[in-house]
């Protein structure tokens, strides 16, 4: 039995400032709830959804999300954790999207567009990119590993929910000020969209082997299709079809069936 490796005083530094930034990022959203200053996510996304909407209740992931990152910073924080690469690599990554989606909430409260696309794309690609880069040690965990729950699953639902705000962000922004280019129409720009997620979605489950990342998007591409319903058919079966695609294609990329072991002769 491998004994735990203890983290140096510089590495528990870090724990603690990945759970300060949690506790950050999860205490701004409340407070901007309970006290209502400013617009809420789901308002500052509905101010110019012209080209794409999303269902207000969509919204309610972040409580998921939020309870998942409370997880990984007191499970990373406990004295009895050892210092693992996933732990060393991921750490200071995740704290600055902590920040990262903390501030955003700041900047939507207040209507800063440009500051909301630089933060949530900005912690979008800080996070993504080293969850990817560690992809080997991630699709090395077992099903049941501690870190594939605790650390994982609650940095790709993250990733997961960045990647398909970050473009709805994006196109809530540019219809507000009448920057959408015209060479195409809203709904061929909005499709766009849905599809560059759904590849998103399947090519990150395909690397990471697992549905963490895919799920959020499957959820906001279902509450574009509840929301567009009425107003645009076109748009809702698009965004519907792209739900259903990256939920079965991110169980499959990550439950399929592996081949069997040719024995030499």
């Amino acid at each position: 039995m491998s004994s735990i490796v203890r983290p140096t005083s510089a590495q528990q530094t870090r724990r603690l400032v990945v759970a300060a930034c949690a506790v950050f990022a999860i205490v701004v959203a409340q407070a901007q709830i309970l006290m209502g200053w400013g617009q809420s996510a789901a308002e500052f996304a509905a101010d110019s959804d012209a080209t794409l909407k999303v269902a207000g209740y969509a919204f309610a992931i972040w409580g998921v999300i939020y309870l998942g990152l409370l997880i990984y910073a007191v499970w990373q924080v406990l004295p009895a954790t050892g210092e693992s690469e996933l732990l060393t690599r991921l750490g200071w990554p995740s704290a600055l999207a902590f920040l990262g989606i903390g501030w955003w909430i700041v900047a939507a409260a207040f209507d800063w567009e440009v500051g909301t696309i630089l933060l949530i794309f900005g912690s979008l690609l800080v996070l993504l990119v080293p969850l990817l880069m560690n992809a080997p040690t991630i699709r090395a965990l077992s099903r049941t590993a501690i870190e594939r729950w605790t650390v994982v699953w609650p940095l790709a639902l993250l990733a997961g929910w960045l990647g398909v705000a970050a473009p709805l962000n994006l196109l809530t922004v540019l219809t507000g000020n009448g920057d959408l280019p015209t060479v195409l129409s809203p709904t061929v720009w909005a499709l766009i969209a849905v599809t560059a997620v759904t590849l998103k979605a399947l090519v990150v489950t395909w690397v990471l082997r697992t549905p963490a990342f895919a799920l959020p998007i499957a959820w906001g591409l279902l509450g574009a299709f509840v929301a567009e319903l009425e107003r645009n058919p076109t748009l809702a079966i698009g965004a519907m079809l792209a739900s259903g695609v990256t939920l079965v294609g991110s169980v499959i990329l990550t439950f399929r069936l592996k081949p069997p072991i040719e024995k030499p002769a």
